[in-house]
């Protein structure tokens, strides 16, 4: 699991470990602290007003980033190779905890979380990663043979068609085109030749056809759609979030008001801390602060994919890219639903959204991008 070596008496011997990509982990944990900062100044009105205690989501957010940061450092001394034992088991818990959401009572509209009293998540977490693991063991292992349906197309359709089908009954369509794009990506650069694309475009116009015959599906995307071409149809109502989310950036100008200084954080955004965050970012830090901290995801971005680079094998390569693929799209359609270039989706920002599993679950996976790095560091054999 670590890397041990045996010798020809059978007595291990000590473990080379490696270098991890230090400027890959500085850049995790500065997005990591910043992240923190603006999401405790985004959040402590609310918490005030609602919970009496004005720490109430910094204090939960600190908990587990602590211990997200710890699981990111183990998990990077361990042989990323390790994680393919598991996949059997991450498939079926994923598809079980996908069923079991439905049944769960809704929030907002929508049956997305499952709550244990003493922790509350989102089974469309772990599907993300589900879906990285084993789209990069299903390369890895099917490369040369990747340009045929039957191993370039099938196995991933099996893997990804129930997941797609039980995220649109929550429905999470956030998460469903974020899932979709994620392993879209990977196959292509895995090596899916392009033609392979056309049938599945196909299925998925059928699939949306068939959507389009749900009235409740149809419901929940036609008034999403509307109230972001228009957020002014119900400026108290559906559209008040995107409203507010903008009078923020606006008022933020291009320095900002400073930290802690935002106004529409006051009760007039809803719930700040969680999807809305970057709107006080951008009130607070301004045009300059936002695009510094874009800035700084880049850069994340573009070490995660010089570690894939370098990865020793394809499936090291493969983690590493998806992974950082899904932070990726994930800030560009978080930062595009806060300006109202996309419809508000309900998707987080990485590292600054409150949601401590997420977070725990996020800094683990980058843990799982610095033992790829760690183990490409290693002198090859």
């Amino acid at each position: 699991m670590f890397g041990r070596k045996i010798k020809n008496d059978g007595q291990p011997i000590k473990a080379e470990r490696g270098t991890v990509d230090y400027s890959f982990l500085v850049l995790v944990l500065i997005i990591l602290t910043i992240g923190l900062v603006m999401m405790f100044s985004a959040s402590y009105a609310y918490a005030y007003y609602y919970f009496d205690n004005s720490f109430h989501f910094i204090t939960r957010q600190l908990f587990f980033a602590v211990i997200g940061v710890a699981a990111m450092l183990v998990v990077s001394f361990a042989d990323y190779h390790w994680l393919r034992k598991f996949i059997p088991v991450l498939l079926a818990a994923t598809f079980v905890l996908l069923v079991v959401v439905l049944f769960m009572p809704e929030i907002n509209y929508v049956h997305r979380w499952i709550n244990l009293g003493f922790i509350t998540f989102q089974p469309s977490e772990i599907a993300k990663f589900t879906i990285v693991l084993t789209y990069a063991h299903l390369i890895s292992v099917n490369y040369s043979k990747m340009k045929t349906f039957k191993y370039g197309i099938l196995p991933f359709g099996v893997v990804l068609g129930p997941i797609v089908m039980l995220l649109v009954l929550e429905p999470h369509l956030s998460a469903t085109v974020l899932i979709c794009a994620i392993g879209f990506i990977m196959m292509y650069v895995g090596g899916t030749s392009l033609k392979w694309f056309v049938p599945v475009g196909i299925v998925v116009l059928a699939f949306l056809a068939y959507a389009a015959t749900n009235e409740e599906i149809i419901a929940y995307a036609s008034t999403r759609l509307a109230y972001w071409r228009d957020p002014f149809l119900d400026p108290q109502g559906a559209g008040y979030q995107t409203i507010q989310s903008l009078y923020a950036i606006s008022s933020g100008g291009l320095l900002g008001l400073g930290i802690g200084q935002s106004r529409q954080k006051y009760l007039y955004l809803p719930e700040p801390q969680n999807d809305f965050v970057f709107a006080v970012v951008c009130e607070e830090l301004g045009f300059v602060g936002a695009v510094f901290i874009i800035l700084l995801f880049a850069l994340l971005i573009w070490r995660g994919f010089a570690i894939a680079l370098k990865a020793r094998d394809r499936f090291g390569s493969m983690l590493a890219m998806g992974l950082t693929i899904q932070v990726g799209l994930q800030v560009i359609l978080n930062i595009a639903v806060v300006t109202k270039i996309l419809p508000n989706t309900g998707i987080s920002m990485p590292f600054f959204s409150y949601g401590g599993t997420a977070l725990l679950m996020l800094l683990a996976q980058m843990g799982v991008i610095l033992s790829v790095s760690r183990q490409s560091s290693l002198p090859k054999e």
